[in-house]
């Protein structure tokens, strides 16, 4: 699992900032959402706000978009914030084997190799 915003969910990041592209994928990932130019009524409007809302159906060019499940870089966040691997665990309704694995993997690249 690396550190960097991974290039699928950059735009949702950096429009959102990560506390609230966080909730944004945790509410709305996985589903298909409409991105229209000037939206009145809309579930993602009540999250984000209006300004937010039109930054995002810019940059995302408008219509219907298929939403990532960004679990992973959701579980990297929490951590940073303390959470423990079991709460992580919780809040992505995954295994906490799941959770355990991902930062191994994580621990894994970042360790120097000492024979290649």
């Amino acid at each position: 699992m690396s550190r960097q915003i991974p290039a699928h969910i950059e735009t949702y990041v950096e429009v959102l900032g990560h506390d609230l592209a966080i909730e944004f994928f945790l509410r709305f990932g996985g589903t298909e959402l409409y991105f229209g130019p000037s939206p009145k009524r809309s579930m993602i409007l009540d999250l984000t706000g209006p300004e937010k809302l039109a930054m995002l159906s810019e940059r995302l060019g408008g219509g219907y978009v298929n939403l990532p499940i960004p679990k992973k870089w959701i579980a990297q966040q929490l951590d940073l914030r303390g959470l423990s691997r079991a709460d992580i665990a919780r809040k992505l309704h995954v295994d906490q084997s799941t959770v355990r694995r991902w930062f191994s993997n994580l621990q894994n690249t970042n360790q120097l190799q000492l024979f290649s």
